[in-house]
């Protein structure tokens, strides 16, 4: 498993104090939902329903990991990216990882914690044989991403469904 660190100047408390992991069970409970719902819209859900998705997505073992930073000092999680291996036959049977929903507690942005959920995920896409990381997000998030690593390409197109 792989495990963040801050490559930042920060103090080694800092550090310990915001380490990115793998969600796990208990997450629920540390305020994982109420993170996604500063994202998007995300209904609050039952301890079973959560169970229920958190095992299913288990099964896919390392070609669908959801990653934390849990803040030690509250015990709450405070940001949160998802990455998912999409096993290809173009490029010779290659894999690429498509990162979503990301999200920063809005009290916490710009302490560099979205650049750490970033860089577990392409680091993860990487060990994983990956020949690419993509990802969706708003003009105003752009610059974000580049700062990431991430450059422009293409034009993005969806269709919801009722």
């Amino acid at each position: 498993m792989l495990e963040g660190k801050m490559e930042t100047g920060n103090s080694s408390t800092e550090e310990d104090k915001f380490t990115v992991r793998r969600l796990e069970i208990s997450d629920k409970n540390k305020g994982f939902i109420e993170l996604l719902q500063q994202l998007t819209c995300c209904a609050s859900i039952s301890e079973e329903a959560f169970k229920e998705r958190f095992y299913e997505i288990a099964k896919s073992g390392d070609d669908h990991l959801i990653c934390v930073i849990e803040d030690k000092d509250s015990g709450k999680i405070v940001a949160t990216g998802s990455i998912f291996i999409e096993k290809k036959f173009l490029r010779y049977c290659g894999k690429a990882g498509h990162i979503e929903d990301v999200v920063v507690e809005s009290s916490l942005r710009g302490k560099q914690l979205g650049k750490k959920i970033i860089k577990f995920l392409s680091d993860h896409a990487q060990a994983m044989g990956c020949y690419k990381v993509i990802l969706d997000c708003s003009p105003n998030n752009k610059a974000f991403y580049e700062r990431c690593g991430f450059k422009h390409k293409e034009i993005q197109m969806v269709r919801y469904f009722t």
